[in-house]
């Protein structure tokens, strides 16, 4: 399901706005002084519209409701997210404080990231995160592009409507899409959310003060990553993760994500492939991981 275009319609030339193909639509770059180019979910389709850096400017200030300072912290990290859960990445020359960014000038480039739901995308891996009424510990691995943030989306949403409280770790703002303080996309009933913090810092704040039964957070793999999820396992919470990789020989190169592997933190390791189309579980067995076609 797309959500509404109407922001990012309005700023685009008259004749791309009015031939987008709005339910293929995938991404729209806008770069100073090249080509508009719109990807599609089958093809890439290069305009014939040039615009200007100062085109830039104004697009952003569209986007940021004529004031860019009240969206400074967002710009710092390097997206804006638009009314429907719209993503738009920000390039250009990277100011530096104290060794942290604190604006970015002379924008170069926009990527307008099209929010699209779909609904019922977690129901064949919720059989494998929810079994016998439990939470499993999981970790969802794929390469980039394959679906598993989609996935996890939709798995929010279905546990959370199943009765089990939420914690929603959203650091870059891509699952829950928040707009001005409202989850442009849907996450269940009973999902709180952290965005715009840190992975290990909202998980530790959302075990502290939220009693969730179950956290959930994207693309996991630092040593602070891990050490947050050791410390909400030990708290009795559920948690449900992210991460990129093909392979278990992937996932041990990393040091952090495999320490978790080596203690045994997952009952369930989910490997897709493709469009979120799994392809194989390893599920934690008398203290070894056995995938599903050895058992």
């Amino acid at each position: 399901m797309v959500r509404n275009l109407d922001t990012i319609l309005r700023i685009l030339p008259r004749d791309i706005a009015n031939n987008l193909e709005q339910e293929k639509i995938e991404e729209i770059r806008i770069r100073a002084n090249r080509n508009i180019i719109l990807k599609y979910m089958d093809r890439e389709e290069v305009t014939d519209f040039i615009p200007s850096q100062r085109d830039l400017l104004n697009t952003l200030q569209i986007f940021c409701d004529n004031s860019i300072y009240s969206y400074q912290s967002q710009i710092c990290n390097g997206y804006i997210t638009l009314n429907g859960g719209h993503r738009v990445g920000i390039t250009g020359n990277v100011a530096m404080k104290d060794g942290i960014i604190s604006n970015i000038n002379y924008i170069f480039s926009l990527n307008i990231r099209i929010a699209k739901e779909i609904i019922g995308a977690s129901d064949e891996i919720i059989n494998f995160v929810l079994e016998n009424g439990q939470i499993n510990n999981t970790l969802i691995i794929s390469p980039p592009g394959c679906g598993k943030t989609t996935i996890l989306r939709d798995l929010v949403r279905n546990i959370s409507n199943l009765g089990y409280t939420v914690s929603l770790i959203d650091e870059r703002g891509e699952i829950a899409a928040m707009y001005k303080g409202i989850p442009q996309n849907d996450v269940g009933l009973r999902t709180d959310i952290l965005d715009n913090v840190s992975k290990s810092l909202g998980m530790r704040m959302a075990v502290r003060t939220m009693a969730p039964k179950v956290i959930v957070t994207d693309e996991i793999g630092t040593e602070d990553d891990v050490e947050a999820i050791n410390y909400g396992i030990c708290s009795g919470v559920k948690g449900i993760f992210t991460a990129h990789g093909s392979s278990i020989e992937e996932l041990k190169l990393n040091t952090h994500l495999n320490k978790l592997y080596e203690e045994k933190i997952f009952n369930k390791i989910i490997f897709l492939e493709k469009r979120g189309i799994i392809k194989k579980v390893y599920t934690l067995d008398k203290n070894m991981y056995i995938s599903d076609d050895e058992k």
